[in-house]
């Protein structure tokens, strides 16, 4: 059942990324190979210019393996690795790098690092994640979020998850992205939580008049599906056409996203918005196409 498909990250994405050149950013914890390699990928798309955070030996020994000449880079030594997230986020809060790529570091070490108010890396909304997933280099991506960052979000929390993913269409190219709030059913039923959230944050977006067709509760199958919409009679202009689905919680959100990889050979490009700088943190099981993909959408979230 596990799929075998070459993982390819999105030409379109790539596209639109390539309006931006040359963008600073820091790699926390840089001193393993598929970091490194995707620090070297999105050099030579000619994305970023890294500063590689982590234990210097460790570094050029990575970059002699993969033949990536760092020699223009700066490389800032701290062999300790839960340090590197602190290094990367005070380099954030003066402004000398724009975007934050986690290497080889666990997740909640470098979010809480970053969440730190000292820093002053919070925006006006919420940070959230979202996932770019496509199937092949010119797919029409569909959107999740927020299946990495916020566990349980309460419907306040979704409405910032929500600006945030609308923003993120926008600079993709989705005008007026169409969102399904996702719930195990199409119903609202007082005993699932998820439908009651659905259908105040259906009525919230458009009563602030936000931009994007905004419908729920949808279960999965009439978010994507024309035909099981039809069946079951829901005339919608989000059902069965989704281009964003904003799941009820983090396992929801984890769960389709991991089936979409092992299951399809999606390539899951995934980048924290909703403070002053991207950050990137992708697995560290993650194979270089996706994470060359996640930091091309955090070029593209960029103001």
């Amino acid at each position: 059942m596990l799929s075998d498909k070459e993982i390819i990250c999105p030409h379109n994405l790539l596209d639109v990324a390539h309006n931006k050149k040359g963008v600073p950013v820091a790699i926390v914890n840089a001193g393993k190979l598929l970091p490194m390699q995707s620090a070297m990928d999105a050099v030579n798309e000619n994305l970023i210019v890294p500063i590689l955070i982590g234990d210097k030996s460790e570094i050029e020994k990575c970059a002699g393996e993969l033949k990536f000449d760092i020699s223009r880079f700066k490389i800032i030594h701290e062999p300790v690795e839960n340090n590197t997230a602190k290094v990367a986020a005070k380099l954030a809060a003066k402004g000398e790098i724009k975007i934050i790529v986690k290497g080889h570091i666990h997740t909640d070490v470098l979010m809480k690092e970053v969440l730190k108010r000292e820093y002053n890396l919070l925006g006006k909304n919420r940070m959230s994640h979202i996932w770019h997933m496509t199937l092949n280099k010119d797919d029409h991506p569909l959107i999740i979020t927020d299946g990495a960052l916020n566990v349980l979000p309460n419907v306040k929390t979704k409405m910032h998850i929500l600006r945030n993913v609308i923003d993120f269409c926008n600079r993709i190219g989705i005008s007026r992205p169409k969102v399904s709030v996702l719930s195990a059913t199409e119903e609202v039923l007082d005993s699932v939580q998820s439908s009651l959230d659905a259908k105040e944050i259906t009525e919230l977006a458009k009563k602030e008049k936000l931009n994007a067709d905004v419908f729920g509760p949808l279960a999965f199958d009439n978010s994507i599906s024309k035909k099981s919409a039809a069946i079951k009679g829901i005339k919608n202009i989000v059902a069965g056409s989704a281009d964003v689905l904003l799941v009820p919680s983090f396992e929801t959100g984890n769960g389709l996203v991991k089936m979409m990889i092992y299951f399809m050979g999606a390539c899951a490009a995934g980048v924290v918005v909703g403070g002053k700088v991207p950050v990137v943190i992708t697995s560290r099981s993650d194979d270089a196409p996706a994470r060359l993909a996640s930091i091309a959408a955090a070029v593209v979230a960029l103001d």
